[in-house]
């Protein structure tokens, strides 16, 4: 089955919006807009299949009432339209879907809340049990506290990790450009990727920073890491416009296909690869780099040269090789107050209750080149 007919067949999609495709050029909700977008999304329900949509706007959709005629550039006003904003987006989705027979559920997040793995299970299991109960769930970056998202972000690479957390089959990314081109299509000829296989694929694309409007915060550039995330874990991907998305669902040639190039990992691996935040690195020797990265082996203590940061056991930290490529990401068994004393020695010289492995081969992931589980 080609990758556009795994799209076609998916029973499960996650779709994301941008705030571009969503609101006027002043910076008003497009109701119109929005509409149309839910109309796709309710046929797609009608025929059986699971949603969970991604949406951006909340701080576009709050710049009306609050009399702003452009994206605030200071964060405590972006938060308070976002928190103005919020509301009526999802009150206006609700009210659209209300037409197709669907209850919507919002889901707020942060990236701390996909951090930190028991938030990162417990967002699963939300979302799982909302679509076990035919509820389509709408998330959304908690713009309100969220700060790193609110200045650029723009919801495409939550949208990667929430296709792993939601195990969706299939994952588009709406905007109001339909595809990744090798230029700006806005400013001169620029021909339009059909299908990337890998980071190898985009070589000659430059990748713009900006949104159109002035509104949206992502750009391309998001589009495509989120789309590389997505696609690297086994979920096809397709990049394209909201005008778009009905034949893209369709399986139809439309915007850029990311084709999936790796197999679909654990929810631990993914989470240990993607959204874990490194409290800390471990500095390793090239005979331990090897061991690791040749033969995935677990991280000995004699492999081990310095440890730098601040952290408990069982927190992630990076692995990182004399010449400073990071070389796998695992949780640490013990806290790095405990490591100086253990550097460099064969566990046959320790004291039984720190013969133990520095990091568990089973939990670790393997980053940069020649990356393997």
């Amino acid at each position: 089955m080609t990758a556009r007919a795994e799209i076609a067949a998916a029973q499960r999609v996650v779709v994301k919006v941008g705030s571009s495709s969503l609101t006027t050029l002043p910076g008003g909700l497009d109701e119109t807009r929005l509409r149309a977008l839910v109309d796709v999304l309710g046929a797609l329900r009608a025929a059986g299949r699971q949603v969970v949509l991604v949406s951006s706007g909340a701080i576009a959709a709050g710049l009306a009432p609050l009399g702003l005629a452009g994206r605030p550039r200071d964060l405590a006003t972006a938060q308070a339209a976002a928190s103005v904003g919020q509301l009526r987006l999802v009150q206006t989705y609700a009210d659209a879907f209300t037409a197709h027979d669907v209850t919507v559920g919002q889901v707020l997040l942060t990236a701390d809340d996909l951090t930190r793995r028991s938030h990162y299970r417990n967002a699963q299991q939300t979302i799982e049990r909302l679509l076990a109960l035919g509820v389509l769930p709408i998330v959304n970056e908690n713009d309100t506290v969220a700060t790193e998202e609110i200045r650029f972000g723009d919801n495409d690479r939550l949208a990667a990790l929430v296709a792993h957390v939601a195990m969706a089959d299939a994952l588009l990314l709406l905007s109001d450009v339909d595809g990744v081109y090798d230029g700006d299509p806005r400013t001169g000829p620029a021909a339009l990727v059909d299908t990337v296989r890998g980071p190898a694929d985009l070589a000659a694309v430059a990748l713009g920073s900006a949104s159109r409007n002035g509104v949206g915060t992502g750009g391309m550039a998001t589009k495509v890491e989120a789309a590389l995330i997505a696609s690297a874990a086994g979920v096809p991907v397709v990049v394209t416009s909201t005008a778009q998305a009905a034949a893209a669902l369709a399986g139809e040639r439309v915007g850029t296909l990311f084709a999936p190039t790796g197999r679909r990992p654990s929810a631990r691996q993914f989470w240990l690869r993607y959204a874990s935040r490194p409290r800390g690195r471990v500095l390793l020797d090239e005979g331990a780099v090897r061991a690791v990265r040749e033969r995935h082996a677990s991280l000995l203590a004699a492999g081990i040269t310095g440890v730098t940061g601040e952290f408990l056991a069982d927190d992630p930290v990076e692995l990182v090789g004399p010449d400073g490529e990071v070389v796998a990401r695992g949780l640490v068994a013990y806290d790095a107050r405990e490591l100086p004393a253990l550097l460099g020695r064969k566990t046959g010289d320790l004291d039984p209750e720190h013969r133990r492995e520095v990091v568990h081969r089973d939990e670790m992931v393997l980053v940069g080149r020649a990356t393997r589980g």
